[in-house]
């Protein structure tokens, strides 16, 4: 088995492509449209094949749009497990315009699963010969599918030592938090969901953040702020890397970036810090790309150098 398995349970095609100005009512001429096999678990096994890592993504996908991200994963070389569904997977579309820079991302809504297709992914995982070191469940959860359906992963995957790696938001991060996992990376919205609170100082929430530790809801607690930098959080204590000086082509897929570089590194046996920098490295070098086009190694490589931390 691979050392990385990511779980996307709301794959998509994500479109890009880009017009001079949005503007109500008018037909918009747009660029020649790029297509990228999408959804959290899926851009994160994209980015660690990248940098050479042992990863395979596991995904449920239906119609013509499935088969589109199959062929997608396959031209990019990434190993792929696909569970079959009735429906048709779902297209996310984003649209650059060039006057101001601006983007605009508008995200459909996923097919929904009956009992037996998302219980099918549950199945594939129990009966791995073999578990992988890392689990990444990452990405929303469609239509059909249980809000606790990352905490029985979780539960079915820590007595087998996996660790597991969470990047999701709403309900579905609250179960699996409190099944208990390896590491979280909320950004300062989800983070703000989950306590339900505005946490307006910096002193809230880095304190929301070292409760997820010390209740045992995470081992490791990544927190993204954007252009504000990124905090690491463990029961040894807290670090700060602030951003690096980027000019923007597209935000799509930072974060999966980022979780896929630092799980890449961390099953390398690299030290925790370290790969925190890589994660870093890797969110900056994917605001380089248009779309999901994802960081590439080239540029993490260039940009782990030029990462702080204090």
């Amino acid at each position: 088995m691979t050392d990385i398995l990511t779980v996307t349970m709301n794959p998509a095609v994500d479109i890009a492509t880009s017009t001079d100005k949005v503007l109500p009512t008018h037909k918009l001429r747009c660029d020649i449209p790029q297509h990228h096999p999408g959804g959290g678990g899926i851009n994160v096994a994209r980015v660690v094949h990248r940098l050479a890592g042992d990863c395979a993504a596991l995904y449920p996908a239906g119609g013509v749009t499935g088969e589109l991200i199959q062929r997608l994963l396959d031209e990019e070389g990434v190993n792929s497990i696909c569970i079959d569904i009735a429906g048709e997977t779902r297209e996310s579309f984003s649209v650059r315009e060039s006057s101001t820079g601006l983007e605009y991302r508008f995200v459909l809504p996923g097919p929904e699963l009956m009992s037996h297709e998302w219980q099918a992914c549950i199945d594939h995982f129990s009966a791995l010969a073999q578990p992988p070191r890392y689990l990444v469940a990452s990405g929303s959860l469609p239509p059909g599918v249980p809000v606790d359906f990352y905490a029985r992963l979780t539960h079915l995957a820590k007595p087998l030592g996996v660790k597991v790696v969470l990047d999701t938001s709403g309900p579905a991060l609250a179960a699996a938090l409190e099944a208990g996992v390896y590491l979280v990376k909320p950004s300062l919205r989800e983070l703000r969901d989950l306590f339900s609170e505005t946490l307006e100082t910096e002193s809230q929430w880095r304190r929301a953040a070292e409760q997820l530790v010390v209740q045992g809801k995470a081992e490791v607690v990544v927190l993204s702020l954007g252009e504000g930098g990124a905090w690491l959080f463990t029961n040894e204590g807290a670090c700060f890397a602030p951003s690096l000086p980027i000019k923007v082509v597209s935000a799509i897929g930072a974060g999966d970036s980022f979780v896929g570089a630092m799980v890449w590194a961390l099953a390398r046996g690299l030290e925790l810090k370290i790969a925190f920098r890589y994660g870093v490295a890797a969110g900056s070098a994917a605001l380089l790309s248009k779309g999901t086009g994802l960081s590439l190694s080239e540029d993490v490589a260039r940009l782990y150098g030029e990462v702080r931390l204090i």
